[in-house]
């Protein structure tokens, strides 16, 4: 019996990789063609597997084939329920890869018009429109996207920076504070608190703030740096030197440290 259980072991752990993960092996090696060949013999046998023609579109897409992509978009919408949003959102990756990028939106609000329960067509809309500096078009998807349930860390610091950027600094702290709220192990939502902070001239909570960030990413330099400036101005200048040391032993700017020392004299 243990010898047929090892048995069943050894062949399970020797199976052959997936075509997906065949065929995305083969687009890091920049070899396209193959991993089409692939892609289009996994679904003449399985025309329903969704992975495969996903990647597929992609595929097409970033070879600039917007026809064959649309097709295997159309084929998918007409394996998916009516209220799926994945076809759209497929068609807006596809037509962003193209570099078409108000199509690309318009497939992303497709997206949530015919799934208007689910957060992901303007989830995937906001976020793509703040990556392109969108920041006005991005606003109201991301906040519809929250409001259709979307809780992650990465939409509510989305949503922060598209804030900062437009200066509605209230709005950047709660979507920063619900993020950080959401992921206790990430430190980008509480920097985004800090960057609040500095920008409100406030040392004391972007101290605070730099303070969790470097307790759960150490050596970033950056938030050391942040953290001298925070002690400069509450006059705390030999933890201020001590926090530049430290910002020096891991790499950060010289000309930033300078520029922080000339501001702490009296150390």
């Amino acid at each position: 019996m243990y010898h047929t259980l090892f048995l069943v072991w050894m062949l399970a752990s020797c199976a052959r990789p997936s075509a997906v993960d065949r065929a995305r092996a083969l687009t890091r090696q920049h070899n396209d063609d193959e991993a089409v060949r692939v892609l289009v013999a996994r679904l003449h046998e399985q025309p329903d597997d969704r992975a495969a023609r996903r990647l597929l579109i992609r595929v097409y897409a970033s070879q600039g084939d917007l026809g064959r992509a649309r097709a295997e978009i159309d084929e998918l919408r007409h394996r998916s329920p009516v209220d799926d949003p994945v076809p759209f959102i497929e068609l807006g990756h596809a037509y962003e890869l193209a570099h078409r990028f108000e199509e690309a939106l318009a497939a992303y609000d497709e997206a949530a018009k015919i799934a208007p329960a689910s957060p992901d067509g303007p989830r995937e809309g906001g976020m793509r429109a703040a990556r392109w500096g969108e920041v006005e078009e991005a606003r109201p998807r991301l906040e519809e996207a929250i409001a259709r349930g979307a809780r992650d860390a990465e939409t509510w610091h989305a949503l922060g920076l598209v804030c900062v950027h437009l200066r509605d600094l209230r709005a950047a702290e709660s979507a920063y504070q619900k993020g950080h709220a959401a992921d206790r192990t990430g430190s980008a939502n509480a920097l985004g608190l800090a960057t609040v902070a500095v920008m409100r001239d406030d040392p004391a909570a972007a101290l605070a703030a730099y303070d969790t960030v470097i307790a759960r990413s150490p050596r970033y330099a950056p938030a050391h740096l942040g953290r001298a400036w925070a002690l400069i101005q509450l006059k705390r200048r030999a933890d201020a030197e001590r926090a530049l040391d430290r910002a020096a032993e891991l790499g950060a700017s010289g000309a930033q440290i300078e520029k922080l020392r000339s501001l702490n004299p009296a150390r």
